[in-house]
């Protein structure tokens, strides 16, 4: 992909910058200007009070009137804002459309980040009645800020996105990549994501093709990947939304596709969703995604939807809430495969070269402290810790409390008193998990003060506990492994 894929030549790429620069079209510069309640209000889709806040229609106002609150404007006034692009060009590139007396957004162009910004169409709900282009760009929505959050962030010499879209995975991945590789299977989408890259002043190699098709024979040192992960009868409509792979076979195939794609050391993460189906538990499905590569993995489910739930949300998505008949036919595909439920998650995997991969899927659904990458690249950090020692490494190991680490119980008032019936450790900060513990792990976390080896805290334990201290360190290893691998003890390494 050359630059002359783009919506706009170089040098309208470069004349639609300097217009952007010189109004100050970004975050911070249209915060700045239309101040908290106007910025809250758009956050919300009421631009009221921006409306009023641009009424003078400077450059900066026109564009966050055409831009943002997508309304049409006099061909002057939109002249004056994009120069020294000039009209003729943005009308050619689509970054402006003429309708009825002036001139209206023809493309997504958002301000994101301090100084960058995106290309991608202008989103369903934005036009009502429009329908969507088969090839649709999305811009920045809620998966592809969940996949941003979840992403590790090394900095590495390569890296992929699979299904770039309008590029926004791929700008992030430029800030600690060397060499950024781009795939999509739309033409229309690489012209969008040419144009983000070019803009932010960012080069990546864009290829063509079905997900990991046009780097069949690469390795990467980071895969990320935002694909069309709709769960379906395969029926594809937009491809931002469909693979055209039935039910959710798009996850294990990139599953099966990731250890020829990661470098030794390499991770690939994707969003992905899984069927629930009746008698069936979902997290076995999901784990048999990787069995056999030879990979470690870490699957966490964030969101559950009912079938009704989520055939409504992709219907909306793309304005097709109206279609009785496309709604029954998806829903009668759900019924006919026992379908109950679809899971929503975040997929981790990494090439640790060890013979024995570590494969965990579980529910994660509480809020987490952000940037959720950051607790995923501590929770391969603490399996390399504990992968690394035996149960004899584990006891001469010293230990602590995670910061802040809080109590809860439960108790009964009987005739003797509180009668405490479930104590629960609770993490306020990191993955802020929740676990249910006994006495006796109570008493382990307690006096884990990183000062004595597990071992000799264990010898205090048994001795209160009338027990032997080898039949207490056989029961111990593994629940301490568990409580380091949720972190909510930490070895002292000082």
């Amino acid at each position: 992909m050359n630059r002359h894929d783009m919506l706009l030549s170089p040098a309208g790429v470069d004349a639609l910058r300097t217009a952007l620069t010189l109004a100050r079209f970004t975050a911070n510069g249209i915060a700045d200007r239309l101040g908290p309640r106007a910025t809250g209000g758009v956050a919300r889709n009421d631009h009221r009070a921006a409306l009023r806040a641009t009424e003078d229609r400077d450059r900066l106002a026109t564009l966050i009137r055409v831009f943002i609150c997508d309304q049409i404007e006099p061909e002057a006034a939109v002249a004056a804002a994009l120069a020294p692009l000039t009209v003729d060009e943005a009308l050619a590139g689509g970054i402006v459309e003429r309708h009825g007396d002036g001139l209206r957004a023809g493309v997504d162009l958002e301000p994101y980040g301090d100084d960058w910004w995106v290309l991608a169409d202008v989103p369903a709900s934005a036009r009502p009645g429009r329908p969507l282009h088969a090839e649709h760009v999305l811009g920045i929505g809620g998966a592809t800020q969940t996949l941003i959050s979840a992403a590790v962030r090394p900095t590495v010499d390569t890296a992929l996105d699979l299904g770039t879209g309008s590029g926004v995975q791929a700008l992030h991945l430029g800030t600690h990549a060397r060499r950024v590789t781009a795939t999509d299977v739309s033409e229309r989408a690489l012209r969008f994501a040419a144009t983000t890259a070019a803009l932010n002043g960012q080069d990546w190699e864009l290829l063509r093709g079905d997900m990991v098709a046009p780097v069949a024979g690469r390795r990467f040192d980071l895969v990320v990947s935002n694909p069309p992960f709709v769960v379906g009868p395969g029926t594809t409509t937009h491809v931002y939304r469909d693979s055209g792979r039935v039910g959710d076979a798009i996850g294990a195939e990139l599953a099966a596709a990731a250890p020829d794609l990661l470098t030794e050391g390499g991770t690939m993460q994707y969003l992905a969703n899984w069927v629930h189906v009746t008698g069936e538990d979902w997290a076995e499905r999901v784990t048999g995604w990787f069995a056999g590569t030879g990979l470690d993995a870490w699957v966490i489910q964030r969101e559950v939807a009912d079938p009704m739930a989520y055939v409504n949300l992709w219907l909306t998505d793309v304005g097709e809430s109206a279609d009785p008949q496309r709604m029954a036919s998806w829903l009668d595909w759900f019924d006919a495969h026992k379908v109950e439920a679809i899971g929503f998650g975040i997929v981790s995997l990494r090439r640790s070269g060890h013979e024995q991969p570590i494969v965990r899927v579980e529910d994660l659904r509480q809020r987490v402290e952000p940037p959720l990458g950051d607790r995923i690249g501590e929770w391969f950090t603490r399996q390399d810790w504990l992968r690394a020692r035996d149960t004899e490494g584990l006891l001469a190991a010293r230990y602590r409390a995670a910061d802040g680490l809080q109590l809860r119980q439960e108790a009964t008032m009987g005739d003797d008193g509180w009668a405490v019936d479930r104590q629960v450790l609770a993490m306020p900060r990191g993955l802020r998990w929740s676990e249910e513990i006994d006495p006796l792990v109570l008493a382990l976390v307690g006096g884990a003060d990183g000062r004595l080896p597990l071992r000799d805290q264990l010898a205090l334990l048994a001795a209160a506990h009338d027990v032997t201290p080898d039949e207490l360190a056989e029961a111990a290893g593994p629940i301490v492994a568990h409580l380091v691998e949720r972190g909510i003890v930490e070895p002292v390494t000082d």
